[in-house]
């Protein structure tokens, strides 16, 4: 009997990774007394230990709110270099009982011991970490042409005026969010802003380009990949930077302004400052830095270029209500 000549079997397209969709509580209550001598009941937000584990090795531990922990940590993994590619994570596994995230990767990472051997503790509140080697990318980052106009920058700010948030409610933490143009396309916060610049790293990875995954959703509300890591309809073109502005409620460090860029990011915007090494690689990059963004005051430190000055919308009043100079802490508006 002859057989028939089997089809050439196709390669396996590529497959997102598994995420668990681990939840916490964001706040804590407990127990005050304020300035009348009364006790009060207040919301705190949380924060929590999570251990990474890649390939059963340990690898850092992060203090962490906890609302978006899998991709938190895939963007962690994006940000420090550690991957090159969403594609190269089998899964993310967070496990609250034991504060632990193990992360699975499909081919292991080359050099892990060398690459993080030498760490750096960065500024801020929930001091963050990141491996040396770092800056040594700066001179190879390239960011793409990009435009913002000052109408569309108090768009953003008045976006974020707007956003429900855990700050509103709480306090003491950061939040950072993604923009085209004047439109929210994710929000996030944490108890510190390295955190939630990597969480956005993260959603960028997991979400495609110009899908409805982009229309306002936050990071909690859903991403464009299932969950069972099953291939996407087409090929998975990740969230570009390219056209995207970055706003963050913290200062402008290095480590952010790094971070931006790695994500190819070339605009960012901060209700606070900026310092002297922010400064420097953001001028160095080409990066557009604006700082001091509340109501329609704002500051631009670096690639002015970038920046559409409408000087006339400037002198418009200030809608009713706008302000938001009372409901923002002097600790966040510095850190």
């Amino acid at each position: 009997m002859t057989l028939a000549p089997s089809s050439p079997s196709r390669a396996a397209a590529p497959t997102l990774p598994r995420l668990t969709q681990a939840r916490a509580p964001l706040t804590h209550a407990v127990e005050g007394i304020n300035e009348l001598g009364e006790r009060e009941q207040l919301q705190i937000p949380a924060e929590r230990p999570l251990t990474i584990y890649v390939d059963k090795r340990e690898l850092v531990t992060l203090m962490t709110l906890g609302a978006h922990p899998e991709l938190l940590v895939l963007g962690y993994l994006r940000n420090q270099r550690l991957v090159e590619s969403v594609f190269d994570i089998e899964s993310i596994t967070v496990d609250w009982e034991v504060h632990a995230a193990a992360v699975r990767t499909r081919h292991g990472i080359a050099r892990i011991e060398e690459r993080t051997a030498s760490k750096v503790v960065t500024t801020g509140c929930g001091q963050g970490s990141v491996f040396g080697g770092l800056m040594d990318e700066v001179d190879r980052i390239v960011l793409p042409a990009a435009r913002l106009t000052q109408a569309e920058l108090y768009g953003i700010v008045n976006a974020i005026r707007l956003q429900e948030t855990t700050y509103k409610s709480a306090g003491s933490v950061h939040g950072c969010a993604l923009f085209r143009g004047e439109t929210l396309l994710t929000f996030v916060e944490d108890v510190g802003r390295h955190n939630a610049i990597d969480t956005i790293a993260g959603w960028m990875w997991m979400n495609k380009d110009g899908t409805r995954a982009e229309a306002g959703a936050t990071a909690a509300q859903g991403r464009a990949a299932p969950d069972d890591g099953a291939a996407l309809p087409g090929p998975h073109a990740p969230v570009s930077g390219a056209d995207k502005v970055f706003y963050t409620t913290g200062r402008l460090t290095s480590e952010m302004v790094i971070k931006s860029a790695q994500m190819g990011v070339p605009i960012v915007v901060s209700r606070s400052g900026m310092t002297q090494m922010g400064h420097a690689v953001a001028q160095q990059l080409g990066l557009c830095a604006i700082g001091r963004a509340t109501n329609r005051r704002f500051v631009c430190y670096s690639g002015a270029d970038r920046l559409v000055l409408q000087p006339e919308l400037a002198q418009q009043p200030v809608a009713k209500g706008l302000s938001t100079a009372s409901t923002i802490s002097p600790n966040i508006q510095n850190c």
